[in-house]
């Protein structure tokens, strides 16, 4: 029998600390622009900026300030369990979102913002945002945390973990939002979870910071 012909592993890449850097900024600057969107629409995404929104919307606070704060009991795990690298990543990344929210919405204004575009670009703005945060290891604080250590502890998908976990507080709107955007809300949500679930698969990005 002839032998079956296996292609060596690929080699694992170190990411540099300017493209660590450069991934950060982006990904922030997306995720902050997908949720003014959401804010100027009434929409609502999943994880613990979803919470923020929601928070925001009923206590007309700051999605920023609280964003920032209720991310804070999170840092802990991120320490015990991915690293104080991990941690510190997390944190700045969380802190460019909270000042990035604030600035944003002072750069970019809006006459009319269609809902159901402003679903698919909002959405697709966050999880692209997000996708360039997890493949530098660095997450958005909160349930990202969870969903980036179960993922690499026990072979649970970030994006089907996190999908659960949105539709969860997205239950949790019903009393919040209209009928009309808590419907364009999940939409969001799959569309975030699956792109980070159909492009952040286990050993498909080979890349480390």
């Amino acid at each position: 029998m002839a032998a079956t012909l296996q292609a060596p592993p690929a080699a694992v890449e170190r990411h540099q600390l300017y493209e660590d850097a450069l991934a950060m900024l982006m990904g922030t600057l997306f995720i902050a622009l997908g949720m003014l969107i959401y804010s100027k629409t009434m929409l609502l995404t999943g994880s613990t900026a979803g919470l923020a929104l929601l928070l925001s919307y009923v206590t007309k606070l700051q999605f920023g300030l609280i964003f920032f704060t209720i991310n804070l009991p999170f840092y802990w795990l991120a320490w015990k369990r991915l690293g104080w690298k991990f941690t510190a990543r997390t944190f700045i990344a969380v802190a460019l979102v909270t000042l990035f929210s604030r600035l944003t919405d002072q750069w970019v204004g809006f006459t009319h913002l269609d809902p159901v575009y402003a679903t698919v670009v909002g959405s697709g703005l966050c999880g692209t945002g997000l996708l360039m945060l997890f493949r530098h290891r660095t997450g958005l604080g909160g349930v990202n945390i969870l969903a980036i250590y179960l993922q690499e502890r026990h072979g649970i998908r970030a994006g089907y973990f996190q999908l659960g976990v949105d539709l969860a507080i997205l239950a949790g709107a019903f009393f919040v939002l209209a009928p009309d955007r808590l419907l364009l809300s999940v939409l969001g949500a799959g569309i975030v979870n699956l792109t980070l679930a159909i492009n952040h698969k286990p050993g498909r990005y080979l890349g480390i910071s």
